[in-house]
């Protein structure tokens, strides 16, 4: 292979240096002109006809030009040595030495590259490549660093729908099909549930100076899960062992055999708990209990009862509270009507009517069926309520709540009160430290009695501020949450009558005429109404 590119070559003749001009060959490049500058700067060779060079350079032809004295002797072929930014490649450029210069080895290069710490990747092909072919300005990459190889998090592929939040169909005539709901993962015995790809940690690179490259850590995952399964035999996949319904709560699989009540939950079954699910084909009847750690269905009503459930609670036909009656779920609640009852869902509420109720929702209250109406009692929402009619013609006293889970609602009141006695706590100890501490600067000794109460008192007093602190802490947070929930709204998709009370965050209003088709949102810090 001949010589492509463009390159000069000096001549030591005399005491006078001469400079040979080599055009590039076709398709080859000519040297720069800033390239040669530094070339002949560095074997200290100078001229004074710097356009005489220029023009030499880009004539293409060539030629040869007197450079002046030269006090120094015949140099060595050069070595140009570029390391990329990231340490990863090295690019070798070579010029040839003077005319009766010595030409460089292989030991020679390995001992300019060890020179700038290059020690790692080294291509001994390529170098060996360059001492056959010889071709000048010409970039050869003699070292290359190994790239590191990037890892990936574990991860968990589910066979089942793992979203809580599934909602009932709605038909076009504006009812919900509570048959249909499909918020039950079935699962078949030896069905697979869950797949697990494993953690890469991948592999740390080095770059040419034979330092480990920087190498993310990945997330481990593995499979979580509780009874009624069993791993296959490298332990990435899951399957469930019984007939029955699948989960996912808190990142762990569970799998029960939903419990079947043929009938009615009453005297003849007696109050029922359950590790799993539970199905029941008739009703709870009054001063009954039924808790289960999984999904609660029941097809008929719900009277005068306790219903407490570890993740929802569906109740097709409705519930009749009889002011006693209770629905308590982690997850979310749906039946087809509300009446005088108490309900506290960790989800989302959603029915069909709520009558002078008490109900409490983490996120949001939907009351959505043809009629749609909450009339009496109080409903508490994180997110928003949305019905079609609120309150009565009556004046049903109906009190509404968004902008903050009932939950935390709870909590900041819980603050305040806590808060208010804590600071007296304080006000009423450091008194007393006051007074023991202006005793014993005035000189005098506590006796032993008086030493172990001050010991008592000071121990209360910085338990008091400690809890006061941590306290003031969580009621501001709590406080910013309340303010700052601008989502939170009362969507009225027909009526809303006076008497009804709308809170959002810490603003109140309450209505004093009929409205149609609006919206109750928190804006500029005060309730306002805006239509649909």
């Amino acid at each position: 292979m001949g010589q492509k590119n463009g390159y000069i070559q000096i001549e030591i003749k005399g005491g006078f240096a001469i400079c040979h001009f080599h055009p590039p060959a076709e398709g080859g490049k000519p040297m720069d002109y800033s390239d040669i500058i530094e070339y002949l700067n560095k074997h200290e060779i100078h001229t004074d006809d710097m356009a005489g060079l220029r023009e030499k350079l880009v004539s293409g032809e060539p030629a040869e030009m007197f450079m002046g004295p030269y006090k120094g002797y015949d140099f060595p072929e050069s070595m140009t040595i570029k390391i990329s930014l990231d340490r990863m490649k090295v690019t070798c450029t070579f010029m040839p030495p003077s005319v009766n210069g010595r030409l460089l080895n292989a030991k020679d290069i390995l001992e300019e590259l060890k020179k700038k710490g290059i020690v790692f990747g080294i291509n001994q092909d390529e170098i060996m490549r360059y001492l056959e072919e010889r071709e000048y300005n010409q970039p050869y990459i003699f070292a290359k660093g190994e790239p590191t190889i990037m890892g990936h998090d574990g991860k968990i592929e589910y066979m089942f729908n793992t979203n809580p939040s599934l909602r009932p169909k709605h038909n076009e005539d504006g009812s919900v099909d509570f048959k249909e709901l499909s918020t039950i993962n079935p699962v078949a015995k030896d069905q697979l549930i869950a797949k697990l790809t494993p953690a890469d940690p991948g592999k740390a690179g080095k770059d040419v100076f034979g330092k480990d490259m920087p190498l993310l850590r990945v997330k481990m995952k593995k499979l979580e899960f509780g009874k009624n399964m069993y791993l296959s035999d490298d332990r990435t996949e899951l399957y469930s062992a019984v007939t029955g319904h699948v989960s996912l709560i808190d990142g762990q699989v569970f799998v029960s055999d939903v419990f079947e009540v043929q009938g009615d939950v009453d005297n003849s079954t007696g109050n029922i708990k359950y590790e799993g699910g539970i199905h029941i084909h008739g009703s709870v009847r009054g001063g009954f209990t039924v808790i289960a750690k999984g999904d609660v269905v029941i097809d008929g009503v719900v009277e005068d009862a306790m219903v407490r459930s570890g993740g929802q609670i569906i109740i097709k036909r409705g519930v009749h509270g009889m002011h006693k009656g209770v629905l308590e779920a982690k997850g979310n609640v749906m039946s087809a009507f509300i009446e005088n009852a108490k309900v506290v869902s960790g989800g989302y509420v959603e029915t069909g009517s709520i009558i002078y109720s008490d109900v409490r929702a983490s996120e949001d209250v939907i009351v959505m069926q043809k009629k749609g109406f909450i009339a009496g009692g109080i409903v508490c929402a994180g997110g928003k309520v949305e019905a079609m009619t609120i309150g009565s013609s009556m004046g049903a006293v109906t009190r509404l709540e968004v902008g903050m889970a009932p939950e935390k609602k709870e909590r900041f009141g819980q603050l305040q009160k806590l808060i208010k006695n804590l600071s007296m706590r304080v006000d009423k100890l450091e008194p007393v430290v006051r007074t023991y501490n202006e005793y014993i600067n005035s000189g005098k000794k506590l006796d032993e009695k008086n030493e172990g109460y001050l010991t008592q008192v000071l121990k209360e007093l910085s338990a008091s501020k400690k809890d006061l602190e941590e306290c003031r802490l969580e009621y501001n947070s709590l406080h910013q949450e309340l303010l700052m929930s601008q989502h939170s709204k009362v969507v009225i998709k027909r009526d809303i009558y006076p008497s009804v009370t709308v809170v959002i965050s810490d603003q109140s209003m309450t209505t004093k005429e009929k409205r149609s088709y609006c919206v109750f949102e928190k804006r500029d810090s005060e309730i306002k109404v805006s239509n649909l």
